[in-house]
């Protein structure tokens, strides 16, 4: 419960940090895409915090190769 709080306070940090320059130069695309970024990381930290299983990209990129690898080494069964 407690990291759950600490993630929320410094992402609530960074977010009081950086909103108030994106505002004053009238970045409002960069803002948007800073508070997606921001979101999804907080999301994920929450996660992590709360032993969730979080798939690995890699698994996706060894998923989509290895047929092809296995066709190229000649190793299909």
């Amino acid at each position: 419960m407690w990291t759950i709080i600490m993630i929320l306070m410094i992402s609530l940090l960074i977010a009081l940090f950086e909103v108030p320059y994106l505002r004053r130069n009238a970045m409002n695309k960069e803002m948007l895409v800073f508070f997606i970024l921001l979101v999804v990381g907080t999301g994920l930290s929450i996660a992590e915090s709360l032993e969730a299983n979080i798939p690995n990209p890699l698994d996706w990129i060894t998923f989509v190769y290895k047929p092809f690898s296995d066709f190229i080494l000649g190793t299909v069964e």
